[in-house]
C-alpha cells in the first residue's frame, strides 16, 4: 500500500487565511509575520481518490422539513434568555467572546449551577477542578447535576460526552483544546477549526446545546479563524470595563433570534446579577445640583435607558488644549465642540474639555449628542442644569437637531423615572402620535434654541 504524502500549508494566525507557501504579509488581513506552517489532514486515500462519508445525505423537499426547533432550554437568567431570543435552542452552538477577566467564566458557571434540573457538563481547559469549586462556593448556588471536567484532549472530551450524555455543555475555552490528528499547538488556526467542527457535529447529531468560550485578540475580535464565527449559530460579546461594575452582553450573530437585544449585568462578590432597570442605577444621586452634568437617553439594542453625561471645561494650562472622552467617541466630541464654536460663538478652542459617560459604558448612540452639548455648555458657563431634564437628539454639522429612532420609547423611559421635561428634535415632536401627560416634551430645531431654553 502506498504511503499517503504528508500535506502542509501556511495559515495566518490572525485571520485564518491559507497559503501554499510562506509570505511575509498576509494578503487577506494585511498583517506581517503571521503565517505559520501547519500539517493538515489529507483528503484522499492511498490511491489518490477523494474520501466520501459512509452516511450519505439525501435531499428533501422544503415542504417536508419540520420547522420546529424544539422547546428552548430556560437558562434561569432573564438577561441571557433575552439576548438569545427566549432561551437556548437544542443543538445550537454558542460562541462567547470577551476580554480577559471580564466575567465570561463566571457567567457560564452560574448558568450551569442554576440549571439544577438538567445534567450540565462544564469542561475547563484553563482552570483546575479546585479553582472552579472555589468560584462556585462564592456564588452560593447549590446544584446536584453540575459536573466539572478539567481536560484539554478533544478525544477524551468526546469519549466523556458519549458516556455521560449531558443536557448542556460548556467548554472554556476552545483555544485550549488539542486534537492529536492535527500536528500543531493548541490555539492555532488548524486546532481551533478542527476542534470546533467536531464539537458542532456532536451538537447537531445529539441535539445538545454547547457554549464555547473564545479568547479575543488585541483588536477586540475573537481570536482564531474567522470561519469559527461562521460555523457557530450564535456569537455573543461580553463587554465592559473591568474597573466598573456593569457588563453588557450583546449578540453579533443569532440564527434563532434578533441581534438587537442586550443584557446588562452588575458584577458582585457572589457573581453577576441581572440589571432589570439600568436607568435607576446608572443615574447618580446628588444632594446639590452641579454644573457639567446632563441626562441623556440612549438605546442599546431595543432597550432604552437614561445615563449621566459629565463634562469638565477649563482653561488650557499647558498651551495645547486637551480633548479626552471616556465612553464616547473622541472624534465626535471634537466635531460637537467645533459646532458650538462656529454656530453659537463659544470660544472653546483654547480650553481643555474632558467628557465621561458614567457607569463605565461606551455609548455609540447619536442621540446622546444633545446631552453631551448640554454638559459641555453647563461646565463652560458654570451653570447647573435641572436634574429633572432629559435630552435626546443628534447634532448635525450645521447646528440643527436631527431626529433619532424610537423616540416614544425614550420618552416613556424618562416619564417612568419621574422626569419633568425632555428635549427632543422638533421634527420628532411633530410626528408623535399623542403628547404624554406626565412629562413636558420640548421640541428643539437648532442648537441656539437649546442654549436659550436650558441655560438662560
Amino acid at each position: 500500500m502506498a504511503l499517503q504524502k504528508l500535506k502542509k500549508a501556511f495559515f495566518c494566525q490572525n485571520c485564518g487565511f491559507q497559503a501554499p507557501k510562506w509570505m511575509g504579509k498576509c494578503p487577506s488581513c494585511g498583517e506581517w509575520n503571521t503565517l505559520t506552517e501547519e500539517i493538515i489532514s489529507g483528503g484522499t486515500d492511498s490511491t489518490g481518490h477523494v474520501k466520501t462519508s459512509a452516511n450519505k445525505g439525501t435531499p428533501k423537499k422544503i415542504a417536508d422539513i419540520s420547522g420546529e426547533t424544539g422547546e428552548r432550554l430556560d437558562s434561569m437568567d432573564s438577561e441571557f434568555n433575552r439576548v438569545l431570543g427566549g432561551g437556548i435552542v437544542p443543538g445550537s452552538v454558542i460562541l462567547l467572546g470577551g476580554e480577559p477577566g471580564i466575567g465570561k467564566s463566571t457567567l457560564l458557571l452560574q448558568t450551569a449551577l442554576r440549571l439544577g434540573n438538567k445534567k450540565v457538563l462544564y469542561i475547563s481547559g484553563e482552570e483546575s477542578e479546585t479553582q472552579i469549586k472555589l468560584r462556585a462556593e462564592r456564588m452560593q448556588i447549590e446544584s446536584p447535576n453540575c459536573y466539572i471536567l478539567a481536560e484539554n484532549s478533544l478525544e477524551n472530551i468526546l469519549a466523556v460526552l458519549e458516556a455521560e450524555s449531558p443536557d448542556f455543555i460548556i467548554i472554556d475555552s476552545i483555544q485550549t483544546l488539542h486534537f492529536s490528528l492535527v500536528d500543531s499547538s493548541p490555539g492555532s488556526v488548524s486546532q481551533v477549526r478542527e476542534c470546533a467542527a467536531r464539537l458542532i457535529r456532536y451538537a447537531k447529531e445529539s441535539g445538545t446545546p454547547i457554549v464555547l468560550v473564545g479568547h479575543i485578540n488585541k483588536e477586540g475580535s475573537i481570536a482564531g479563524p474567522k470561519v469559527l464565527e461562521h460555523m457557530t449559530d450564535v456569537v455573543l460579546q461580553f463587554e465592559g470595563d473591568r474597573h466598573h461594575l456593569f457588563r453588557i452582553l450583546r449578540a453579533s450573530k443569532n440564527r434563532y433570534g434578533s441581534t438587537s437585544e442586550i443584557g446588562i449585568y452588575e458584577m458582585k462578590n457572589s457573581g453577576l446579577s441581572p440589571v432589570l432597570n439600568p436607568s435607576s442605577i446608572l443615574l447618580g444621586e446628588t444632594e446639590f445640583p452641579l454644573s457639567g452634568t446632563a441626562i441623556g437617553t440612549a438605546m442599546e439594542g431595543m432597550r432604552p435607558f437614561l445615563i449621566e453625561v459629565q463634562a469638565l471645561v477649563s482653561s488650557a494650562v499647558y498651551g495645547t488644549p486637551q480633548r479626552s472622552a471616556n465612553g464616547f467617541d473622541n472624534r465626535r466630541l471634537n466635531m460637537l465642540l467645533a459646532v458650538l464654536e462656529k454656530r453659537c460663538g463659544f470660544h472653546l478652542g483654547a480650553k481643555d474639555v474632558f467628557l465621561n459617560i458614567t457607569g463605565g459604558l461606551r455609548i455609540e448612540d447619536p442621540a446622546i449628542d444633545l446631552a453631551v452639548v448640554c454638559a459641555v455648555l453647563s461646565s463652560n458657563e458654570d451653570v447647573a442644569l435641572n436634574r429633572r431634564y432629559a435630552f435626546a437628539g443628534e447634532v448635525g454639522l450645521t447646528g440643527e437637531i436631527r431626529p433619532v429612532t424610537r423616540m416614544e420609547m425614550r420618552i416613556s423611559e424618562a416619564q417612568k423615572l419621574g422626569f419633568e421635561k425632555i428635549f427632543i428634535p422638533a421634527f420628532s415632536k411633530k410626528s408623535l402620535p399623542h403628547s404624554p401627560s406626565d412629562i413636558q416634551v420640548v421640541g428643539i430645531s437648532k442648537i441656539e434654541d437649546l442654549f436659550r431654553n436650558v441655560l438662560i
